[in-house]
């Protein structure tokens, strides 16, 4: 069974390759806070509505203090034709080895058109300036998803 992240746990911390080459390391975030999203597969309909969601709405997110970071286990190569396809503002990193996502509990078991099979579990993070869980949600809708994240957190209508 995939151990879950509570709020208030401390935050993993990891260091993955962007899209265009550099790496970001979450630990160096710290005073800040950041939205980490997991999500199955880059190009795919429920994956490019939700990166355009949060990137439709990253001026929102930021000017609440917000950073956001999107994982997938996909190649670094992926991530960029995915940025440039979809004209994405925020910030992609590959996890091809799936350390970040089993450490974050969004790698295991899960239900796939009534199967049970291994993968991607959608979830998102909020990681406050200390660098603990402020919110951990599993299993999110691609759809309507920032909104409610939004709402969640107390920052009103988009």
């Amino acid at each position: 069974m995939t151990t879950r992240l509570q709020p208030g746990d401390p935050a993993p911390d990891f260091t993955l390759p962007t899209d265009d080459g550099r790496e970001v390391t979450l630990s160096d975030l710290r005073g800040q806070r950041v939205i980490v999203y997991f999500y199955p597969a880059a190009m795919t309909p429920g994956c490019t509505k939700q990166a355009c969601d949060f990137s439709d709405s990253i001026d929102r997110l930021q000017a609440e203090g917000l950073t956001v970071l999107g994982i997938s286990p996909d190649q670094p190569e992926k991530l960029a034709k995915f940025r440039e396809r979809d004209g994405l503002g925020i910030t992609l990193l590959s996890d091809p080895g799936k350390e970040v996502l089993t450490a974050y509990g969004a790698f295991g078991e899960k239900k796939l058109y009534g199967k049970l099979v291994q993968g991607v579990i959608r979830s998102t993070f909020v990681i406050d300036a200390e660098g603990k869980v402020e919110l951990a949600q599993y299993n999110v809708k691609a759809t309507g998803h920032v909104a409610k994240l939004r709402r969640d957190l107390g920052l009103g209508a988009a």
